[in-house]
């Protein structure tokens, strides 16, 4: 009966506090693209003492974002992982935020999806041309995304490159079973979970196949650990001109692609420079008459001013404040440019049209 009384108030003191709370993501506007349950409320924090707490609502299309989507031909939308969403800041500190108010009176629409990759990203390309009528793009790119799609690696949406069978397929992520849908409601299991990175998932399956009176499921083979941004040719190349087919299939639509840096050693440039993987996917794009911002040398170089940080912290790679205004920047100077020039930001994938050019550290 101690243990009960004591779990029952650690329950009821970890519900006054900012602990991470359920985000029900799944399948909710698409059988390829996980969002969050339109207009839900959820708590995310970061470790034990709760950093970076904020609340968040998604919006009606379950995205992490300030407003509601509506048709907007004429505004941009941002696509990308956790780096788009970025739920441990503050929603005016993130890309989409900050792009928004530096290239005003456009709309800046964020498509977010944590734990997704460079093929999960054309879903939501088609998503947000077919219902929004958006034609312009800004694609952030982490090092390892054409890795990272890859099946098996643990960050797939959907679509997916089956290396062993040297094919597409799909990859979809399972409903949660009945103990975990009631595990999740509880602030001390979401503490030890999300806080604390307890990992019972081995055992936590097992009962849950016990109670739901099902075999256990299996757990995904991950890829191996290789350098994020160096897959053999046999992976990369079929995935990167399946990405670019899925982007040229977006009639009328441009591109300007974001691709982040190695940011853990600044001090020595050489690391910075992107791996070769990524130096194709960038080559490629321009040859589409797509514009490619490489934050490398503009990371590089605010470092060099400043020497700070642009990650969230050592328990936290994902980019910072300053990272966030840095790369908005990058893209917002290319609207600039355009405009000054008056080159308005056609809506054709052709070399001929400049109308973003490619952005490198001034």
């Amino acid at each position: 009966m101690g243990v009960l009384l004591a779990l029952l108030a650690t329950e009821g003191l970890l519900r006054l506090l900012p602990v991470s709370s359920a985000t029900y993501r799944g399948y909710h506007i698409s059988p390829e693209i996980i969002t969050y349950p339109p207009h839900t409320s959820f708590t995310v924090a970061t470790g034990w003492d709760l950093r970076n707490a904020h609340n968040h609502r998604s919006n009606n299309y379950g995205f992490v974002d300030t407003s509601d989507f509506k048709r907007s031909p004429d505004a941009v939308a941002v696509v990308g992982d956790s780096f788009v969403e970025a739920n441990m800041l503050a929603e005016s500190d993130r890309i989409s935020a900050v792009l928004e108010s530096l290239i005003a009176p456009r709309q800046v629409l964020a498509l977010g999806g944590p734990g997704s990759s460079l093929l999960d990203y054309v879903e939501r390309v088609h998503l947000a041309n077919e219902k929004f009528g958006i034609r312009q793009f800004v694609l952030v790119l982490e090092r390892g995304d054409i890795a990272q799609s890859i099946c098996g690696s643990g960050n797939i949406h959907g679509p997916c490159f089956d290396s062993s069978r040297g094919a597409f397929s799909h990859e979809h992520q399972p409903e949660a079973g009945l103990l975990k849908k009631i595990l999740r409601e509880s602030a001390l299991a979401q503490y030890l979970f999300s806080q604390l990175k307890v990992d019972i998932s081995a055992p936590l399956r097992a009962l849950s196949a016990i109670v739901e009176r099902k075999e256990p499921q299996r757990t995904v083979k991950t890829t191996q650990e290789r350098s994020p941004d160096a897959p053999p040719a046999s992976e990369r190349d079929p995935i990167l001109k399946h990405f670019f087919e899925g982007l040229q299939q977006c009639v009328g639509c441009r591109f300007a692609l974001v691709l982040d840096a190695n940011r853990s050693r600044l001090d020595e440039p050489a690391s910075v420079a992107q791996g070769p993987a990524n130096r194709l996917l960038m080559d490629q794009a321009r040859k589409l008459g797509m514009n490619v911002v490489d934050l490398g040398p503009i990371f590089l170089a605010h470092y060099r001013q400043h020497r700070l940080s642009l990650s969230v912290g050592p328990y936290d790679g994902h980019w910072n404040v300053i990272a966030h205004r840095l790369a908005a920047e990058a893209v917002a100077q290319q609207f600039e440019r355009a405009t000054t020039t008056s080159q308005l930001p056609s809506a054709s994938i052709q070399p001929a049209n400049t109308a973003l050019d490619n952005a490198t550290a001034r």
